[in-house]
């Protein structure tokens, strides 16, 4: 099936008389006829479900579809795409060990990795995307575990050239993790590229109606983790607090890190996402091929009609030519780029804030990636205890205003903006 199709079918096919959308399994527990068919579900040794916290049927359906989105063969449902990027690195990286992730990565990933993470005792060097080849080489250390990266960034819009990246990764015998929330499976699908592991927010396009937080995690199954036992000893070596088992072996390179950061993570960490929330992610997904292509088309127009307005200073958007990051969209991001937008009003933070008290259809607001046009201006938000001197240097200027292009009609959207524009 080809994506379009993907979005309606994979995952889930109804017997004869069963229902045609995927139910949604409300329960915590599963009853079992003999406590021999719940141990062999606890030894892993058949397919099964006995406690939501870990599993359950709904998630694992809407799990698989996006798996099959993304071209890997296993994938697991979270309660976040926090949970996500924290359970695809803690599943290869813990105390004592290294990871090289791009500095141009969402916010609140940079603060899980540089504070939370490193409270846990795992270390991180943040390397500029664009950076020579030499220093890609000079951040691999011998307990480096892992690579990661955006494909978009959120909200710097730095494409990542991830052929690149998983090439230096798999040349010292790591894996590359890859966030493609902003592109979606849709636009770029970065195992196709030679990443290892994808994730998302699946609150972003995934679910696309602003209704449910989540995450995923998706595993590509052609990292050989028996191949490098030696940095990989959660993975290649018994797990004793479950059972001795030996994922690598026993599930092979196709199930061993998705089983992994369920049986172990997932049981003690507890991230699931709801079945209910499971359920409207599928729905969004359903539509998530049309969403996506009627976001990009409206972020290119709005674009191009910021770029060329007299009371805007600069606009940052990779479909745009010229920009930095115009020709490797084209290699990675062909069919479009996401719906995100960054862009400058002339006047500074003074006029940005009298842009936007105009605003009448986009809403202000700290999301983005959803079938509304909403709008935020950091400085006067996300970042408002910082100095003009300080959101400069790092990088979200006073005058920064990020644009998520929703699905309305776009001269609506434009409209918007240039009366908003016409008060500065």
């Amino acid at each position: 099936m080809r994506k379009e199709t993907k979005c309606i079918h994979a995952g889930y096919t109804p017997g004869n008389g069963e229902s045609r959308m995927i139910p949604i399994i409300q329960s915590t527990t599963f009853k079992y006829d003999t406590s021999e068919d719940m141990g062999k579900l606890f030894d892993l040794e058949t397919e099964g479900y006995f406690y939501t916290r870990l599993q359950n049927p709904t998630n694992d359906m809407v799990a698989a579809k996006i798996a099959a989105l993304e071209g890997g063969t296993a994938a697991m449902l979270t309660s976040s795409g926090q949970a996500a990027s924290f359970f695809s690195v803690f599943n290869l990286a813990g105390q004592g060990d290294h990871v090289i992730s791009s500095a141009s990565i969402y916010g609140g990933t940079f603060n899980l990795f540089n504070v939370t993470m490193r409270r846990m005792g795992v270390d991180f060097t943040f390397v500029d995307p664009d950076c020579s080849e030499e220093e890609l080489e000079a951040a691999f250390r011998p307990n480096t575990k892992l690579v990661f990266g955006e494909t978009i960034a959120n909200p710097a819009l730095t494409v990542f050239d991830i052929e690149r990246f998983a090439n230096a990764a798999h040349a010292h015998g790591v894996p590359l993790i890859i966030d493609n929330t902003f592109a979606t499976p849709i636009n770029c699908r970065p195992i196709e590229w030679g990443a290892d592991i994808v994730t998302h927010s699946t609150t972003k396009y995934m679910d696309g109606h602003d209704a449910t937080v989540g995450g995923v995690i998706v595993d590509s199954g052609k990292f050989d983790w028996m191949a490098h036992a030696d940095k990989f000893p959660g993975l290649c070596t018994p797990d004793e607090s479950y059972h001795g088992i030996t994922y690598a072996e026993k599930f092979g390179k196709e199930g061993a890190f998705i089983t992994k950061a369920t049986a172990q993570l997932m049981r003690d960490l507890g991230s699931i996402q709801a079945p209910m929330n499971a359920y409207f992610l599928n729905l969004g997904l359903e539509s998530l091929a049309v969403r996506v292509k009627r976001h990009c088309e409206n972020a290119q127009k709005v674009a191009e009609f910021l770029d060329s307005h007299e009371k805007v200073a600069w606009v940052t958007y990779p479909g745009l030519p010229g920009d930095k990051y115009y020709e490797r969209a084209q290699k990675y991001l062909p069919e479009g780029v996401c719906g995100v937008i960054s862009f400058g009003v002339k006047g500074g933070r003074k006029a940005a804030e009298e842009f936007m008290k105009h605003l009448k259809l986009a809403i202000i607001a700290t999301h983005v990636a959803d079938a509304h046009t909403c709008i935020l201006h950091p400085a006067n938000s996300t970042h408002r205890q910082m100095t003009d001197e300080e959101l400069i240097a790092c990088g979200v200027g006073p005058d920064l205003i990020r644009l998520s292009c929703g699905i309305e009609n776009v001269e609506d959207i434009l409209e918007d903006l240039e009366q908003a524009l016409a008060s500065i």
